[in-house]
């Protein structure tokens, strides 16, 4: 399934933080979450279920800019955050900053409007 295609990992993925985005989903980054029209973190091997209506993420990388209690946007999809394993602000893996939020589920609400 297309909505279900590997989206690679970035090196730094704090590239393009808070750098505002055209609407829709037509040139964003697809492994970027985005609130207000910004980017506010990077996601890692995002799994979209229809069935379930949600999307895992297995971590979201640089997210000091996300409101977790805000809605946000991911690919062509509008998402709220509902589960967050663990969260911390010490990673030393290589090019990784900020918070880092594993075990991520996101309810999807609907689609962005082109």
């Amino acid at each position: 399934m297309e909505d279900e295609e590997a989206v690679s990992d970035k090196s730094d993925a704090a590239e393009g933080m808070g750098q505002a985005a055209p609407s829709g989903s037509g040139n964003r980054e697809q492994d970027a979450i985005y609130q207000n029209g910004k980017i506010v973190a990077h996601v890692v091997e995002p799994d979209v279920d229809l069935d379930a209506g949600e999307i895992r993420f297995d971590e979201v990388l640089a997210s000091d800019l996300l409101v977790l209690a805000d809605e946000c946007e991911f690919q062509k999809y509008r998402i709220m955050i509902q589960k967050v394993a663990f969260a911390t602000k010490v990673d030393h893996r290589e090019g990784r900053h900020g918070r880092t939020l594993a075990g991520c589920t996101a309810e999807i609400l609907g689609y962005i409007e082109q």
